[in-house]
């Protein structure tokens, strides 16, 4: 299991909300380029960006910093955030992006996410956010009306190769994350499945690890010291 410590950026600075709330932001670094390093010193091969200001407005604020991260640290860099465009898709993927992470547009746009997985293939994750069942859009704002296992059968079948799974519920609230919705979908789909939302401890990690998922997300518990990405990294492997 590949291990995707996380960074969420607001006007150039990592942050992390709770629960999806833009009113509860924590800042804990103005320096994004500087944690990212961190997590490759600690033996990081990928890394997982959220710009939550394009989230909302469907612009890429956040390019200049996503390009240093892709361009200056060799990690993996996959983008989520806003992501509604060709012509976005294209400039985060020339400025040095890995993979790119469609979100409220692959629920609301068919046409779109059918042309990106056509173009660009496995560079191209869709990010399904789980609330109270169902699949949350618009920076979890809004409810759409797909239940998560309508829509990740849907994925799969339109050629999605992975799949970034958040329990919205679980995110940011350092309470475990949702052990038996990534058991469900790994046994279920043929999608590579990244765990985000509560991996909050090394038990989360290994517990994950078991069901031989593709990925899993760490986030608030990196900031706050609750796991070691190191260890979290040789436990996942």
């Amino acid at each position: 299991m590949n291990i995707f410590p996380a960074i969420d950026l607001v006007e150039g600075k990592a942050v992390r909300l709770f629960k999806g709330d833009y009113a509860q932001m924590t800042v804990y670094s103005d320096d994004p380029l500087s944690v990212a390093r961190d997590f490759e010193r600690a033996g990081a091969k990928y890394i997982h960006l959220v710009d939550l200001e394009g989230a909302k407005s469907g612009e890429t604020p956040n390019l200049s910093t996503v390009t240093a991260i892709a361009k200056q640290t060799d990690l993996f860099t996959e983008i989520g955030g806003g992501i509604r465009s060709m012509q976005t898709i294209e400039t985060y993927l020339n400025a040095g992006v890995d993979r790119v992470i469609l979100g409220t547009a692959a629920v609301t746009d068919e046409d779109f996410l059918k042309q990106a997985v056509a173009t660009y293939g496995e560079q191209i994750a869709v990010g399904v956010d789980i609330k109270d069942g169902m699949v949350a859009i618009k920076g979890w704002t809004e409810q759409s009306d797909y239940d998560c296992h309508t829509f990740c059968q849907k994925m799969q079948d339109l050629g999605v190769k992975t799949l970034i799974c958040t329990d919205i519920s679980k995110d940011g609230a350092m309470q475990g994350t949702n052990r038996a919705l990534y058991r469900t979908l790994s046994e279920t789909y043929s999608l590579q499945i990244v765990a985000s939302g509560g991996v909050s401890s090394i038990d989360d990690v290994k517990a994950l690890r078991a069901m031989d998922l593709y990925g899993a997300i760490i986030g608030k518990a990196y900031y706050i010291g609750a796991i070691d990405l190191n260890e979290a990294i040789e436990v996942a492997q």
